[in-house]
């Protein structure tokens, strides 16, 4: 009995629906090709026909329209997370924290809507901002040869939401002027187009960026109407190129013809014939010269980006790797900017409970080699006076790195006294400690890994403070790898005028060039000016050179950074600090101490040696000691070394 009651009515349902299944319900009114051509996930939101997913860029999603269905949207939302059982939450265009949507989304966003009517053989369908916008989105018919009776479709390709006003920004959207503003103030002030309501003409804004598409203020203009024919299938992408220009439906062969007033009527037809042959086999062989070169460089493409996850794929000890969307999520769209230098800018985030630095890449800067390196060395080693890389992100052409956030940022900002700088001038004691962990930073680098690391780009900039001045030494992108057996190698020039070792101008390098780095970093913590400064003029432009000058006439006080009291009184503990650095600023190699050497003077075991040469610039071609095995990585490349030559 039980079994009966669970049947009968479903047997009744199935009876009443009978009539419909075997008519038009087993078709489908319409078919929605839907893609996602942004740098970025969506999750596809769609009403009433309910199914939801993930959409990576480049995937398409193929949605059937059921014929029962007589209208609905669709419409793309960011920044989403959800469980396994569908629940979770989306920046924009939400519909209630469910994966698959039952309710329309929460504003800002932008949807295709469409209206489907099969009695009249008509559809409407246009693109809507719903009080706002979120994402690039064009809705176009997909044209049938030989068929007539669609329009082109409407488009909204500009990207509104990086250029939205501040006042109406949203997380991953832009408001509408309409309703921020509709309390604040009458007569639509802020909603009207025409110019008579400047300077505050904010809805002005998206029908400029978005002249297709609905706004629904209060007196927006009506947007254009787009029909088709009732079952016509469409394509929906989000963030379409700008560029892209759509093609008007194919014209009918019967409006093709020939005047019957030509001369020559019988000679036109095979003269036309073979024209038409000569240029349809001009047009076939172009087309098939194109497609073999796209076809080659696409396939090149392709076996690139493999191998650059092949290559990140067999990375062993790495840290976490990270989405493209999670980092953006994580630093709010890359909202507060740290700071920038010549890679690319940096950004603080969160993750979690933890405050996070992101660096993100310029494409046109660090190459994959330096990322690789940088992910690579600093992924498998820890010190705790080098930076921690807690992660990265590669995914196509976008590269960052997620590193821990250090509060007091780069020790440029504390050392250099400039104008507008509004640091207070560092302590000799924290200056010390600063000196002593980069010392022990690049001690560790040089002696104590599998193989020697030459960091190569040794500056203030590179060098990170956390909240109570303790030095890190960051920025690995321009490493090498110096194998134990090898004196040393030849490589192409890298670093930073200013901070480049003699050796430079030979190629031939050894870890010994971070020392020399050292020592140039070590002069400007105690002068607080840079090495090469171009605001200054003549025998001052050049710190070193001017040590050179100045140890000659024993004049090494006047060297000591003048903006600060306690740098002056402790002026006999910083001369002989000068005069490590001096050590460190030979210009043989071979004479410069180690950085464990270093670490040993600047904790007094040990002292310094006197018996040094006090010229520190090579002006000419000199020895800068070296011999033996060498590995040799590219050839050398000019450019400014620490100083004139």
């Amino acid at each position: 009995m039980e079994v009966m009651g669970f049947f009968l009515p479903l047997l009744l349902r199935i009876l009443i629906l009978l009539p419909v299944i075997t008519g038009s319900s087993l078709t489908n009114s319409a078919t929605l090709n839907i893609t996602n051509r942004c740098s970025y996930t969506v999750w596809p939101a769609t009403m009433p026909m309910g199914g939801g997913r993930r959409l990576d860029p480049g995937r398409t999603w193929t949605l059937n329209v059921p014929s029962t269905i007589t209208g609905g949207r669709v419409w793309a939302r960011t920044g989403c997370s959800f469980d396994r059982k569908g629940n979770g939450s989306c920046q924009t265009g939400d519909c209630g924290g469910l994966l698959a949507c039952t309710s329309d989304g929460t504003p800002p966003f932008t949807a295709a809507d469409f209206s489907l009517n099969q009695y009249d053989n008509n559809s409407f369908f246009d693109i809507s901002l719903y009080q706002g916008f979120n994402v690039p989105m064009e809705f176009l018919p997909i044209q049938v040869k030989g068929r007539t009776g669609c329009s082109r479709g409407p488009r909204c390709a500009a990207n509104i939401t990086s250029q939205c006003p501040s006042e109406l920004k949203a997380p991953g959207g832009c408001n509408n002027a309409c309703t921020v503003f509709q309390d604040q103030q009458n007569n639509g002030l802020y909603c009207c187009w025409e110019s008579p309501c400047e300077p505050n003409n904010y809805s002005a804004f998206f029908m400029r960026m978005c002249p297709e598409a609905r706004s629904y203020s209060s007196d927006a203009p009506t947007a254009t109407a787009f029909t088709c024919p009732f079952d016509t299938d469409y394509q929906i992408i989000f963030c379409p190129p700008i560029d892209l220009t759509t093609s008007p439906p194919s014209p009918d062969s019967s409006a093709i013809g020939l005047s019957s007033s030509a001369p020559s009527s019988r000679i036109q037809p095979k003269f036309l014939i073979a024209i038409s042959g000569s240029v349809v086999s001009f047009i076939f062989i172009v087309g098939f010269i194109f497609f073999v070169v796209y076809r080659k460089t696409r396939t090149r493409r392709h076996h690139e980006m493999e191998e650059d996850e092949a290559e990140f794929c067999k990375l062993q000890g790495t840290p976490m790797r990270f989405t493209f969307q999670q980092l953006e999520l994580a630093t709010k769209q890359f909202k507060d900017k740290l700071g920038e230098g010549g890679f690319g800018s940096v950004f603080e985030g969160q993750l979690g409970e933890e405050r996070i630095a992101v660096k993100r890449l310029d494409r046109a800067g660090q190459g994959k080699r330096e990322f690789l390196a940088e992910v690579q060395t600093i992924g498998s080693i820890h010190h705790i006076n080098l930076v921690r890389l807690i992660g990265f992100c590669a995914e196509k052409s976008d590269r960052l790195l997620v590193y821990e956030y250090m509060p007091n940022g780069l020790l440029d900002k504390w050392v250099y006294c400039r104008n507008g700088n509004t640091t207070p001038p560092l302590e000799w004691t924290v200056r010390c400690k600063i000196i002593t962990h980069i010392a022990k930073g690049l001690s560790y680098l040089h002696e104590d890994c599998m193989q020697r690391i030459a960091h190569l780009d040794v500056k203030p900039q590179n060098i990170l403070l956390d909240d109570h001045f303790n030095a890190k030494l960051s920025d690995f992108g321009l490493c090498k790898l110096i194998d134990r057996d090898m004196s040393h190698v030849v490589t192409r020039m890298r670093g930073t005028p200013g901070y480049l070792a003699p050796e430079w101008l030979t190629s031939h390098i050894t870890e010994k060039a971070d020392v020399y780095s050292f020592g140039v970093v070590v002069m400007e913590i105690i002068s607080g000016r840079k090495n090469l400064d171009t605001s200054r003029s003549g025998e001052s432009l050049h710190l070193i050179t001017l040590l050179e000058e100045k140890v000659k006439n024993d004049e090494l006080a006047d060297l000591i950074d003048k903006n600060s009291n306690d740098m002056q009184a402790h002026e006999q503990d910083v001369i002989q600090m000068m005069k490590l650095a001096m050590w460190c600023l030979q210009i043989d190699c071979k004479k410069r101490p180690k950085m464990s050497e270093v670490v040993k003077v600047l904790e007094g075991t040990m002292d310094a040696e006197s018996d040094i040469d006090h010229n520190f610039v090579a002006t000419n071609e000199v020895h800068f000691g070296f011999a033996g095995n060498v590995n040799s990585s590219a050839p050398a490349v000019a450019s400014d070394v620490s100083g004139p030559r």
